[in-house]
């Protein structure tokens, strides 16, 4: 079976884990910022797990290109199916990081971070009326369940069709 290559495989374990930072410190901040009391640190490192994203997307698309990727297994709609959740997939991990650098450009937290000052940050549901930081979570809640298909199917074909699919993901070869 063809597997991915090995730098694919880094930036999609490296995304995976940025996304989970990103989220995790996305939903903090959020219930800091209701509450008044999000801090720049968590900010920053925010904004930099949404870039680290948007740059390991951006060179996954060049490794793609150049690297190819192994063929469909063979099963036609389901490899259609793979193939929109896979295109879903990068679209949204495009758009989510760019949706979240307008809302930081469109909202006080830019001034606050380059400011290094914590009060100009947004304070309790600071982001109101922002269609920009609306349409961030929005996007973060249908990523996180286009994720939750990607990995169903990908343990469908492990546990199920037992076809070892994962072992094209995997940096340990057989």
């Amino acid at each position: 079976m063809k597997q991915y290559s090995k730098r694919m495989v880094i930036a999609h374990w490296l995304t995976l884990g940025l996304l989970v930072l990103a989220w995790y410190l996305g939903d903090s901040l959020s219930d800091s910022t209701d509450e008044s009391r999000a801090t720049l640190f968590g900010y920053v490192i925010h904004v930099s797990a949404g870039i680290a994203v948007l740059l390991l997307i951006a060179m996954r698309l060049l490794f793609r290109s150049k690297d190819g990727v192994p063929p469909a297994i063979g099963h036609a709609a389901m490899d259609r199916l793979a193939k929109g959740v896979h295109h879903t997939l990068y679209l949204l991990l495009l758009v989510v990081p760019i949706t979240g650098i307008l809302t930081v450009l469109r909202s006080s937290v830019a001034k606050a971070l380059l400011s290094g000052d914590a009060n100009m940050l947004p304070k309790a549901h600071g982001f109101h009326g922002l269609l920009v930081h609306s349409l961030h979570g929005t996007l973060v809640n249908v990523l996180i369940a286009v994720v939750v298909v990607h990995v169903l199917g990908a343990l469908k074909h492990q546990f199920i069709d037992k076809d070892n699919l994962l072992e094209r993901m995997m940096l340990r070869r057989k």
